[in-house]
């Protein structure tokens, strides 16, 4: 009778190039709609290190067409440049007059490939649903980020990166239970630029250190891979 296997954890799963480097890959192969990355990246590289706004919401996350708006006017009036992408899905959300307003700011488009995002150094913050492909990747690239969870396992991320691994803030609820766009204003510029901003980016910074050193050559997920690689191998 065969032994049971120890159970082994892996990861983070992001594309080597992000992590040790020790492979060229550099995207997953997959996307569920069509990045605008040159687009994105060329706009990046105009911005100074730290400069910018990332948001994203993922996906699959609806957001309500008022939890829009005061998204869209909280991005705004924190006063840096943005780069968010809206699916195309959810384009009609958004304010009248708000691209319009805002084009000198920001950059709206309908996807990108979010690991080239998240790596460009111009980024200085990440507004998210806290997804869990999300949250890893940020993670794993350093990025502090402020925490707008919708459903399911979201707001128990929202909480780890808060007060456990203390990598960003989360958004305030209002009494319509909405992240209005005074809260979120005030945690944009908490992650930016406030009392906090230099331990959370040291905190963000440090878990992106422990990523790589578990992928790369010796770490625990290299080891992990190689045992249950060798089991398989022997049976």
């Amino acid at each position: 009778m065969q032994s049971p296997t120890r159970m082994t954890t892996i990861g983070p799963t992001l594309p080597s190039f992000y992590l040790d480097k020790r492979l060229e890959d550099t995207d997953y192969g997959l996307h569920l709609f069509t990045p605008d990355s040159d687009t994105c990246m060329k706009w990046l590289d105009t911005k100074e290190v730290a400069s910018v706004v990332y948001i994203s919401f993922g996906s699959l996350a609806a957001i309500g067409e008022e939890q829009m708006e005061e998204i869209a006017w909280g991005i705004r009036n924190s006063n840096y440049h943005f780069l968010w992408v809206v699916r195309a899905s959810e384009e009609d959300k958004l304010p009248k007059n708000f691209l319009e307003e805002t084009s000198e700011k920001g950059l709206v488009t309908t996807w990108c490939r979010q690991l080239e995002v998240l790596a460009h150094k111009a980024v200085g913050c990440f507004v998210t649903h806290c997804g869990w492909n999300s949250t890893l990747e940020a993670l794993s690239l350093g990025v502090p980020m402020v925490a707008t969870p919708q459903w399911n396992d979201q707001t128990t991320n929202a909480k780890c990166f808060e007060d456990v691994w203390r990598v960003g803030v989360r958004a305030k609820i209002d009494d319509d239970g909405m992240a209005n766009r005074h809260n979120l204003e005030e945690s944009i510029k908490e992650v930016m630029e406030g009392e906090r901003r230099e331990v959370i980016k040291k905190n963000a910074v440090r878990l992106q250190e422990l990523a790589i050193e578990a992928v790369d050559e010796g770490g625990s997920s290299d080891k992990n891979i190689e045992e249950f690689a060798s089991k398989i191998l022997c049976t």
